[in-house]
């Protein structure tokens, strides 16, 4: 009964995750593809100096995909009984982490608006600032995971 509890929380967790981001998606394409005469009627809305999506936002990506696949790496290692490769697959998706999010604030620094600009700049701060609250979540989560399995906590 408390496996299925845990399962059934998990799963109400993520359903209430996506949920939470396709609303700012849902903000966003809204707002894009029918933007109203008080933006300009234009998207981005005038005087918005768009982030080019090829360069740190890409980054980023393919950090945040890297991640993905060390963790995996990681699980399947505990899975194997492999401990030096399982710590090291969790010690390289933190080190992913914390790059990531330090490239995330690198670019809210220097971002040409603010959130106070108009729906983009409140759109753009809101969900990539909820994104990066989930990502540091992760890495605190990920760090207590590594200590643990360098505690033999973890079994196969």
């Amino acid at each position: 009964a408390v496996q299925q509890g845990l399962r059934m929380g998990m799963i109400l967790f993520i359903v209430s995750e996506i949920m939470f981001f396709f609303a700012f998606f849902w903000a966003f394409f809204t707002s894009s593809l029918s933007p109203v005469f008080k933006i300009g009627g234009v998207w981005p809305p005038a005087g918005i100096e768009a982030i080019s999506p090829w360069g740190l936002p890409l980054l980023n990506t393919i950090i945040l995909l890297s991640s993905g696949a060390s963790v995996t790496w990681a699980h399947h290692a505990i899975v194997g009984g492999f401990k030096k490769d399982a710590l090291l697959g969790l010690v390289i998706t933190i080190i992913f982490a914390v790059i990531f999010t330090g490239l995330q604030g690198f670019e809210y620094v220097n971002a040409p608006f603010a959130m106070s600009d108009s729906v983009y700049g409140s759109v753009f701060f809101m969900a990539t600032g909820f994104h990066g609250f989930h990502v540091i979540i992760g890495t605190i989560f990920l760090f207590v995971c590594a200590f643990r399995l360098y505690l033999n906590h973890f079994s196969r």
